[in-house]
């Protein structure tokens, strides 16, 4: 697998080129609070979202002590404003009351493993939400799995599986060195502007000829939109 997950990284890259990334790493817990904030919502609502937040309050001690309500009003554009203001407020409160402080930075010394099972011990941070952390926050090599990267990694061929936990837990570990970011990052922008889940472009993917999926589509191209724009990576 790993010798696959290499070339299909290269055609990627070959097409879309290296995706670029902030220089300094993004705070642990801005990219936690990012990510639950991205769940089942487009980039550009998710980061207005925490751009929201982040100029009305300096620090996270502060969002942590603000009731649900308030918290939810500031985060509406992301959409579950429910959801992510109770799963905010229930890591920061966490995370506050353990520490005294609200802070992730003991995560660098820490290996994926470990790092993965306190996050996961949090009320509403997943698998993806918890490798978003260590990929973008802390440039562990790994690929987090979304609906693009399950729907891909499937109709290539890299795997048969039926949810994104199980195709992270069947690709990772395979990811040659350094490459998480660009594998991750690419197969994303293909799954929103060509492998779409329905009518995809076949006849301009990159991976066409590599691509076991037995359903392409040969039809005429549809116009492709150019979608680039990575909230993970704006993160700062």
């Amino acid at each position: 697998m790993k010798q696959q997950i290499k070339k299909i990284n290269r055609l990627l890259v070959d097409h879309y080129g290296v995706p670029k990334r902030n220089k300094k790493l993004p705070d642990p817990v801005d990219m936690l609070i990012g990510t639950i904030l991205s769940q089942n919502t487009n980039d550009k609502n998710s980061y207005k979202a925490f751009s929201n937040l982040k100029a009305k309050y300096y620090r996270w001690e502060e969002v942590a002590k603000l009731p649900l309500s308030k918290i939810e009003k500031i985060i509406k554009v992301a959409g579950l404003g429910k959801q992510k203001s109770k799963a905010i407020k229930k890591v920061l409160s966490n995370l506050l009351k353990q520490n005294g402080k609200i802070s992730l930075n003991h995560f660098k010394k820490l290996d994926d493993a470990a790092i993965m099972q306190q996050l996961t011990g949090y009320n509403g941070v997943g698998i993806k939400t918890a490798s978003c952390v260590l990929l973008f926050s802390l440039d562990r090599n790994v690929c987090p799995v979304d609906t693009h990267v399950q729907r891909t990694l499937n109709r290539i061929g890299l795997v048969k599986t039926a949810s994104p936990e199980k195709t992270f837990y069947e690709i990772n570990g395979n990811i040659p060195e350094g490459i998480a970011h660009s594998f991750h990052t690419n197969l994303i922008r293909l799954g929103r502007e060509i492998c779409k889940p329905s009518k995809p472009n076949c006849k301009i993917c990159p991976l066409f000829e590599y691509c076991t999926f037995a359903e392409k589509n040969l039809a005429s191209v549809v116009s492709v939109k150019k979608n680039d724009f990575m909230l993970l990576d704006n993160i700062n």
